[in-house]
């Protein structure tokens, strides 16, 4: 067990240092949710009673739905298809490194680079004069279901379906933006007709903002979010059993056309 969390740590940090040297995908991972918080945090300004106030209503949907999921469900997509189209893949078969030890190693790399999405996020938040004002621990449990859920719908279309970056572009694309538009991401859910507001309590991203929202904005405590978090604890569980299955599927391809 612990020869497989040395390799998978190891294995996070290579992902995090080539992504430092694809600097580019890290100035548009950084710069995303910094134009999105800004513009939003200045189209409800006026609403919520100053900048600073609108800046604390739009930073969990910022993060949630502008940077993590791209980060943490396109991360992981767009590794496994370039290690494919690198043929490095097969070379991590041939080495003493595990299937296992690999995909947490990439889990730890995007929690990693959802932390530091947070902090940009809330850095220019609090700079606004906006803030955090419940249970930052409590923020913190809910960002990791968010990104377990994420990463193992990441490696799930990744695995799957990918076998060129374009392939999955567009089912990744397809299912995203409306999950996002009905999770309120963007507006509050509020103002979705009855019948989406209804469809969107399956959505993994309604239960996300609403329960960083929730703590966030209010200060809410574990009770009041506890059907969100059982929501997202439920989908994580299902959307990494499912990222597993599909990555194993693939490795055993993988090894027969070695």
């Amino acid at each position: 067990m612990s020869a497989i969390l040395f390799d998978s740590v190891r294995v996070a940090h290579r992902v995090l240092i080539e992504l430092m040297r694809n600097r580019r995908l890290l100035f548009f991972w950084i710069l995303f949710p910094t134009l999105m918080l800004l513009l939003f945090g200045w189209v409800y300004a006026d609403e919520y009673g100053g900048l600073g106030p609108s800046f604390t209503w739009t930073a969990p949907g910022i993060l949630l739905g502008a940077a993590m999921f791209f980060s943490c469900l396109g991360g992981p997509v767009s590794l496994i298809v370039g290690e494919r189209e690198r043929r490095t893949l097969r070379r991590l078969l041939l080495s003493p490194l595990s299937g296992t030890a690999y995909y947490g190693g990439v889990v730890l790399a995007h929690l990693a680079i959802a932390l530091g999405q947070a902090a940009i996020v809330y850095g220019l938040t609090y700079a606004a004069g906006g803030g955090f004002r419940g249970s930052v621990w409590l923020g913190a449990l809910i960002l990791f279901l968010s990104a377990m859920c994420y990463v193992g719908l990441g490696f799930f279309f990744g695995a799957r379906f990918a076998g060129r970056t374009e392939d999955v572009t567009g089912p990744v694309a397809a299912v995203g933006v409306p999950l996002l538009v009905m999770g309120g991401t963007f507006f509050p859910v509020e103002l979705l007709p009855p019948f989406l507001h209804t469809l969107a309590q399956a959505d993994p991203i309604y239960h996300m903002n609403m329960a960083l929202k929730a703590v966030a904005q209010e200060g809410a405590d574990i009770k009041a979010i506890a059907l969100n978090l059982f929501f997202l604890l439920g989908f994580a569980a299902c959307s990494l059993a499912l990222g597993t299955r599909a990555y194993r599927q693939m490795l055993g391809r993988e090894r027969a056309g070695a």
